[in-house]
Order: C-alpha cells, then sequence, then structure tokens
C-alpha cells in the first residue's frame, strides 16, 4: 500500500509564503511525475504545478513567478513553495504522484492541506 502525507498548510497574510511537503510512502519501487493540485470552494480542482523524476517542472499560468515545485528523489518527496500568496490562493491543496510498485503503476493522493490566505 501506498501512502501521501501532506504537511505545511495554515493561515497567512497576503504577501506572505508557505512551504508544503507531501511525503510518499509504502512498497514503493519507483514514483514519477508527482504534483500538486487545489480546490478551492464551489470551484473544480485545478492543476498547480507539477514536477518529473527527471525534474521538469509545469506551472500553472496563476502561480507562475511566484510558486516553486521541487523534490527529493531519495525521500520520494515532493515540495511547493509558494510565495506572495494572494486571497485567490485559498484553496486545498493535494499531491499527487505516480508511483511504481511491484504489481503495478498508479496515481495516488494525499489527504489534502487547507491553505488560507487572508488578513
Amino acid at each position: 500500500q501506498v501512502q501521501l502525507v501532506e504537511s505545511g498548510g495554515g493561515l497567512v497574510q497576503p504577501g506572505g509564503s508557505l512551504r508544503l511537503s507531501c511525503a510518499a510512502s509504502g512498497s514503493i519501487f519507483s514514483v514519477n511525475a508527482m504534483g500538486w493540485y487545489r480546490q478551492a470552494p464551489g470551484k473544480q480542482r485545478e492543476l498547480v504545478a507539477t514536477i518529473t523524476n527527471g525534474g521538469s517542472t509545469n506551472y500553472a499560468d496563476s502561480v507562475k513567478g511566484r510558486f516553486t515545485i521541487s523534490r527529493d528523489n531519495a525521500k520520494n518527496t515532493v515540495y511547493l513553495q509558494m510565495n506572495s500568496l494572494k486571497p485567490e490562493d485559498t484553496a486545498v491543496y493535494s499531491c499527487n504522484a505516480n508511483v511504481v510498485t511491484r504489481s503495478l503503476i498508479s496515481d495516488y493522493w494525499g489527504q489534502g492541506t487547507q491553505v488560507t490566505v487572508s488578513s
């Protein structure tokens, strides 16, 4: 079984910063792409950023220049550094990982962490 555990969410003022972490654990052979998604109240889940195991990144236009995704392959962990946060960044942030186990390749999701940007 594979688990993704997120941490780092919270309440921050506009213009502030937060760093999210997501660690994958369990019967993992390797991890392919990892990413962060978010869902605000009343809205559909949207992609924030993704990163391949080779380090190639992709960002939503709304976060380019403010957010940075990175990963530590040895720890099967993905990070999201969020700077210059805006109220519209308020959402539940969830990590996703495409994981290779002995028997299959599948996408796994974390439980989500709340990020609230408010004064």
